[in-house]
């Protein structure tokens, strides 16, 4: 498969396939004329971690966890220790957005949004 081929089969677009080589994520073989030849276990690959970059992994979880993968006697907890890891700082994020939220709707909801010149979105950032 070429690098279109694969892109489409998937799901990872082919600028994103050319960085995943370049930082070793993936390595396609190269035909005589330098095209990358795509294997359908780099296909499988590339599938893999764009369902894990989906979930919001970082690139060196992605490579712990493609190696885990392809590692067939890893354990299990190994895994589950690197997702619960990244769903503890998800859960961390999603409470610094909670925050952010409730602090703009406060802010959103003292201003008057009149034509008067005092706007307490912009104190509170001001100051």
């Amino acid at each position: 498969m070429n690098i279109s081929d694969v892109a489409n089969r998937s799901g990872v677009p082919a600028k994103t396939i050319r960085y995943y080589e370049e930082i070793g994520l993936i390595k396609p073989l190269r035909d005589g004329n330098g095209y990358r030849t795509f294997r359908d276990s780099d296909m499988h690959k590339l599938a893999f971690l764009g369902r894990a970059r989906a979930l919001g992994f970082t690139i060196e979880n992605c490579r712990a966890l493609l190696a885990l993968w392809e590692d067939k006697s890893r354990a299990s907890a190994d895994v589950r220790a690197i997702a619960k890891d990244h769903l503890k700082q998800i859960e961390a994020k999603i409470t610094d957005l909670e925050a952010m939220r409730d602090t703009l709707s406060d802010l959103v909801r003292c201003c008057a949004g009149d034509q008067r010149p005092d706007c307490p979105i912009l104190s509170s950032l001001g100051g």
